[in-house]
């Protein structure tokens, strides 16, 4: 007899991808996780262990201050702190279940933390590169320290078409919220932020 059971949360974040192509889970991580990661970020981005963000993937990465503001650090599964592998043990428990459940062929992932100080912005893209369709499934977690009002800026906006035409899910970046959604069909961005803005963002990936 199998020992596997359904996971109430994970069931719902794949309803949502299946009927509307994101998701949003507040609570797959718990306040202790996110507190952590918070202070693992900090304490690189302090150390100045980050580095400007770029657009493209490796074959042709540029650096654009007009498309993006942010700064990033790759995160090493191998290398992880604590906090850092309670996240990987988080993230990779998902990604079985969705190659279980969803047959996904979910074979790899990059992560990597985001500061975006305040005033930057990351202009509206699509999470694929024109020579590499591996990335999936887009994930963000936010790690900033309170509950982030609209008026600190830094909403996600996601563009969605549909038949009667475009519409805008505007999603703020509270504490502990973490979004999922389509790399390759749903278009985004980072609206300017007010504040410092701190996350994990990440890509589930094919080979």
């Amino acid at each position: 007899m199998s020992d596997f059971q359904l996971n109430p949360l994970y069931e719902q974040i794949i309803d949502d991808l299946l009927n509307q192509q994101f998701s949003i889970a507040d609570h797959f991580f718990s306040d202790n996780e996110v507190v952590a990661l918070r202070e693992s970020l900090l304490y690189k981005y302090e150390e100045d262990q980050f580095k400007k963000s770029a657009i493209g993937n490796q074959t042709n990465e540029q650096v654009m201050t007009a498309v993006r503001g942010d700064f990033i650090f790759w995160l090493n599964e191998a290398e992880s702190n604590p906090a850092e592998k309670a996240y990987f043990d988080k993230i990779n428990d998902f990604i079985e279940y969705l190659n279980r459940t969803c047959f996904m062929g979910i074979r790899d992932k990059e992560f990597h933390y985001a500061y975006y100080p305040e005033g930057t912005f990351y202009k509206r893209h699509l999470d694929t590169f024109q020579n590499d369709d591996r990335r999936k499934l887009s994930i963000v977690c936010y790690l900033n320290e309170q509950d982030w009002q609209p008026e600190y800026g830094g909403e996600l906006a996601i563009y969605i078409n549909k038949e009667d035409g475009e519409v805008t899910e505007t999603i703020y970046p509270v504490k502990g919220r973490m979004v999922i959604f389509e790399s390759q069909v749903l278009e985004h961005e980072v609206k300017p932020v007010k504040q410092p803005r701190l996350s994990i963002t990440g890509w589930l990936r094919t080979r």
